[in-house]
This record gives structure tokens, sequence and C-alpha cells, in this order.
């Protein structure tokens, strides 16, 4: 999910209790003493900063690519429970001599009605063009499995989500924490001036 010319953030002075990463995105690390963490990295405070506030940024990209998987997972759902509804009540009405009447979209905001009289088969657009004829019996199974599918990856991208969203606020304490620190140590460095004066 991250670049792969990503920079590693590692905190040898953080808990490490942590996970260090969810389906390729690189977990953070709370730094306890910012003081080691700069000494171990070798970064000035402006470095470490900047170093933050990019992995910042790539957390905050992934995030936005993962919201609009999901979006879409989320508007797929209820599609394929629809599709489903739709071959059940054409099982149902089979062999009941009942014709079957629809009204179906033709384009945006353009409906017809149909009749549909007993029908052992229905068209599924698989994507791409594509559209290929199945039974009854054979698209409900594909449905059923495609909308189990849909569903476990909105579960996974759901939790993928929150361990993001964990990195990030993790990753914002850690850029206040080092900025602290920063403001501290001018203090303390300005503190001696001006007793001195």
């Amino acid at each position: 999910m991250a670049s792969s010319s990503a920079t590693t953030i590692a905190s040898p002075s953080s808990s490490g209790s942590g996970i260090t990463e969810r389906r390729g995105i690189p977990g953070a690390q709370f730094v306890e003493d910012v003081q080691t963490y700069l000494n171990q990295l070798g970064l000035d405070v402006t470095s470490a900063l900047a170093v933050l506030q990019e992995r910042l940024q790539q957390y905050k990209l992934v995030e936005m690519k993962l919201l609009a998987q999901q979006r879409d997972l989320q508007a797929k759902i209820p599609d394929i429970e629809k599709c489903l509804d739709v071959v059940a009540t054409l099982q149902a009405k089979k062999g009941t001599g009942e014709a079957l009447v629809a009204d179906f979209e033709v384009a945006e905001g353009i409906y017809s009605r149909a009749s549909i009289e007993d029908s052992d088969s229905v068209c599924l657009w698989l994507g791409a063009n594509v559209m290929l004829e199945y039974s009854c019996e054979e698209a409900t199974a594909l449905l059923q499995k495609n909308l189990d599918n849909a569903k476990a990856s909105l579960e996974v991208l759901v939790a993928d989500l929150q361990f993001l969203r964990d990195q990030v606020t993790i990753t914002q304490v850690t850029i206040a924490r080092v900025f602290n620190w920063d403001v501290h140590q001018r203090r303390m460095r300005q503190s001696p001036a001006v007793k001195d004066s």
C-alpha cells in the first residue's frame, strides 16, 4: 500500500509492543525518549520532523485510497444483493405460468417495462463489457460468492483503516513530542543567558 521508496521510521526507544505492519502499511512507533530517538537515528530535530511529516503524508495518501475502496465496496454490496433478489424472484415465479412484469433502467433516467416468461437462465454483467448467461442456480451461487467476498473485503478494509488511523495518531503525537522537546531545549539553552543579563 505504501510506496516502496518510503523512509522507514523506527524508534529503538519505543515500547515495541505495537504491530509493525499490517498488509503493507508500516506501523508507527511511539517515541518515549526524543533525545535517544534523535541520537539513534542520527537526525537533528528539523530532519526528524521532515521525515515524520513525510510519513504522515504517506499515511494520509493510503487512507484516501482505502476510503475510496471502502466506498466502492459499500456501493457494490447493495447491487449484488439486488441481483440476488431478482434471481430469487425469477426462481419463485418459475413454473407458476405467471409472467413477471418488471421495470428496468435502459439508460440513466430512462426505464422500460418488460414481461419475463419462465426462464431457466439469467445474464450477468461481469464487467469490462462482458455479459455471460448462467442458469439461475449458477447465478445465485456466483452472486452469493461475490457477496461473501465483498463483505469479507469490507471487514478487512475497515480493520486496515482503523490500523491506519492509529498510525496517523501515533505519528501526530510523535511530531508534537519532537517539536515540544525542541522548544523545551531551546528555552533551556536561553535561560542561562537570560539569568546572566
